[in-house]
């Protein structure tokens, strides 16, 4: 009897995260923020492309919020509150540019539009509340 030979196939599938899942321990746990992105018009992308970084590279179209100037408070926003990638349009050319990025927090109820250029969600501050 003779076996028959076939090709070794590899199947990889993409993982998308899921930014309201909460990490365990991370109940009450809150981000520090500060809101001192320039002033200008403000856009987020409301489709994730996997990192919050404020550069987007997913195949979404971003949101205008309007025009944004920053209120300089530092936030309490909790680490399972949805952020975004975003930017602020500099030179009203409504797409986003080099050095235009932010992270974008709609606030309370997500009706507002603060953002942060400190781009590194890990290196934010974090508190229990």
């Amino acid at each position: 009897m003779r076996k028959e030979w076939m090709e070794p196939v590899i199947e990889v599938q993409e993982f998308v995260a899921n930014e309201y899942v909460a990490a365990c321990g991370d109940r009450g746990t809150v981000y520090k923020f500060t809101c001192d992105a320039p002033r200008g018009w403000l856009y987020y992308y409301p489709e994730s492309d996997g990192q919050i970084d404020g550069n987007y590279t997913g195949s979404g179209s971003q949101k205008r919020i309007g025009s944004y100037h920053p209120c300089g408070a530092t936030h309490e926003a909790s680490v399972t509150d949805a952020f975004y990638d975003g930017f602020i349009d500099y030179n009203w050319n409504g797409k986003q540019d080099s050095d235009e990025g932010v992270i974008v927090w709609r606030g309370p109820n997500n009706k507002n539009g603060h953002a942060t250029t400190n781009l590194d969600i890990n290196s934010w501050e974090t508190a229990k509340s």
